[in-house]
């Protein structure tokens, strides 16, 4: 019998769907390698004719051929200063369905579309941004495609009246667990945090970030829905066992070393398009070299302003630029090595773009009463043991403790506004208090724990295995005070939660970090919880160390040598109020001050200048005033316009 076309359509119609499917693609003009001839199966999942291809190994990502009405994975957004961005992340598409979603609000009871814009390839996300959003009240919001397919949930209005404003701190999501984190998302809804960030490596799939970021989007997507989100991609997210970026540049090795990224310019921008698109806009938008994007920017939530650092893509790569002294360019293990010795001249962390954004975003306070810095990681080595209980290194350079003198740089721009430091990365939670020239002279930071933590434990364990000096009155840890980190970095261990046992899932520190900030008191209150404890249970359920409450002023832990007059205002409550020494024009600090009297404090005895203002440092102007070892200094009447 001849087998002719409409035959074999009645016999198999999937068959044929696929032959034709194969043609449509080639007619829509989407490549089937869109990363290039040498990267033919990078984000295979989701490019090329993906329907035929099975997701395989010990613990594959989560199906990508889905029923046609769920082709909406999830979305994230945010909201500052008047705009909405929000990205919309779906499942790949049919050769012949839409590349088109759709964003509808709910107006009066009645649902209404505000704006559509095309699918992006590659990566399958969506991207809206609507300007003049007013954020005086919660708005229900669907993002739609084709007749059925839709993710619903609440655009939140922004918490300004509220006194305290919560941040869940998260990172360092392993992919060998896989399936949803209902423990998790039941705590974090339970905490309702008003904004929820994620520092970094959201999927551990390094050569298929849209099914990994898919996995991700799939097991936070209910808490996702209703808050404002903040993720930025890390090393795992573009590929990497660990990132220099270098500016840009192409990396020749896969372990990075030598600096910039190993995997295609399109690979990058489509894993940051994918993550980070839905923050503000850029402050610096230039990209760096070969094209790749940047996304640092600020972020305002209820009156607290998050600064979104990159601390990964400016920084200098340790092969070639410093002496070899272990296995790996990054590992140092040689007992002979002075710290110093790999502080050299030109090495970058932040890069000048960077520091100039801090340096600008510290003296500006529209809208902010506290300031709070967000990175991938921590500006500090406070870990000892890598990968195993015997794993000791001297010194890891995969942390911002390296380059010393940036590092330096960077934490002084963040002092200046008494700003805290969140970040994720190291698998260890901690929270320390850096020094900069002396021990506790700088800004807190609270690292967050892992997740989900099967890839690499990390310990905090001194070799002597004692407290040092000024340890932690009360705390369950023993091994809290003033240390050095192996980098030289003088900190002060306040809190940390080494993993009992990495091979028990409820013993290997997984957890989440929640911090609170009280606009009133001026208070941040770190929190850091176990994966498995429960969150209704109160503060008891925490990791041993924790709560740990600071004051915003504390930020700044210079030695007080003298203040200047107190300052009463009239005309204004909470005014800006910046000293500058005459010394050698150096900004000691910028910060929205409480009430209608301030008295500066300086840190060395001389003549400073004093500027008011209410949103910055840009009213009244008081010059040449003496610093005195007493508070009774006199006072100063400022009327503020």
């Amino acid at each position: 019998m001849r087998l002719t076309r409409r035959f074999l359509l009645k016999l198999s119609p999937f068959l044929f769907w696929q032959s034709s499917a194969t043609r449509i693609l080639a007619a829509t003009g989407e490549s089937p390698t869109p990363f290039g001839k040498k990267f033919p199966k990078l984000d295979s999942l989701a490019t090329g004719e993906w329907w035929k291809v099975k997701s395989g190994g010990k613990n594959p990502p989560p199906p990508m051929k889905v029923p046609r009405n769920e082709v909406v994975a999830f979305a994230i957004y945010t909201v500052d200063r008047g705009v909405l961005k929000m990205t919309a992340q779906l499942f790949p598409l049919m050769p012949d369905e839409a590349r088109e979603a759709r964003l509808e609000v709910e107006k009066d009871g009645k649902w209404e579309e505000i704006t559509k814009t095309p699918v992006v390839l590659p990566g399958w996300s969506s991207h809206f941004r609507i300007e003049g959003w007013e954020g005086t009240e919660d708005v229900k919001y669907r993002v739609r495609h084709g007749k059925e397919a839709m993710f619903e949930g609440t655009i939140r209005k922004d918490p300004k009246d509220k006194e305290e404003i919560v941040i869940a701190n998260m990172s360092c999501n392993s992919s060998r667990t896989t399936g949803m984190r209902p423990e998790i998302v039941e705590h974090l809804l339970h905490h309702d945090p008003d904004m929820l960030y994620f520092a970094g490596d959201q999927t551990y799939r390094h050569t298929e970030h849209t099914a990994g970021w898919i996995e991700f989007g799939l097991q936070f997507r209910d808490v996702i829905r209703d808050r404002p989100t903040i993720c930025i991609p890390d090393d795992h997210d573009v590929g990497h066992p660990n990132l220099w970026g270098a500016n840009g540049k192409k990396s020749e090795r896969s372990d990075g070393a030598d600096g910039g990224y190993f995997y295609p310019v399109e690979y990058v921008n489509m894993v940051q398009r994918q993550q980070s698109w839905n923050l503000p806009d850029p402050v610096d938008a230039a990209p760096v070299d070969r094209g790749i994007t940047v996304y640092f920017t600020n972020l305002k939530i209820g009156g607290v302003d998050f600064a979104i650092l990159e601390d990964r893509k400016f920084k200098t790569g340790p092969l070639g630029n410093i002496p070899k002294m272990g296995p790996r360019p990054d590992h140092i293990v040689d007992p002979a090595y002075d710290p110093k010795s790999i502080d050299r001249p030109g090495l970058q962390l932040l890069g000048d773009r960077q520091e100039n954004f801090l340096h600008k975003w510290g003296q500006d306070w529209t809208g902010a009463e506290m300031k709070v810095v967000l990175s991938q990681t921590a500006f500090c080595g406070a870990v000892h043991m890598h990968g195993s209980k015997n794993g000791r290194l001297l010194a890891d350079l995969d942390c911002n403790g390296w380059p010393q003198t940036p590092r330096k740089r960077a934490l002084a721009e963040i002092r200046r506004c008494w700003a805290v430091h969140l970040c994720g990365d190291q698998h260890l939670a901690v929270v320390t208090k850096q020094g900069i020239e002396e021990h506790g002279d700088g800004p807190y930071e609270f690292t967050s724990p892992a997740l989900v933590n099967t890839i690499y434990g990390r310990w905090w364990h001194p070799l002597d295995e004692k407290a040092g000096p000024n340890p932690v009155e009360g705390s369950p840890l023993p091994w809290t005070g003033d240390f050095k980190d192996g980098l030289g970095n003088k900190i002060s261990m306040l809190a940390y939660a080494n993993p009992p046992n990495v091979s028990n899932e409820k013993e290997r520190g997984d957890g989440y970090g929640v911090v609170r900030f009280n606009k009133k008191a001026r208070t941040v209150k770190f929190e850091c919880w176990p994966r498995f404890s429960d969150a209704k249970d109160g503060e008891k359920g925490q990791f041993p160390g924790w709560p740990i409450t600071v004051s915003m002023e504390d930020n700044d832990g210079r030695k007080v040598a003298g203040y200047l007059p107190e300052l009463v205002f009239e005309g204004a409550e909470n005014p800006v109020v910046q000293v500058i020494s005459e010394a050698n024009g150096e900004i000691l600090y910028t910060v929205r001050v409480e009430g209608t009297s301030f008295q500066p404090r300086v840190y060395a005895d001389g003549k400073y200048t004093v500027k008011i203002g209410r949103d910055k440092p840009d009213g009244k102007t008081l010059e040449s005033l003496r610093a005195s070892s007493k508070k009774a200094a006199g006072k100063r009447t400022i009327k503020i316009s």
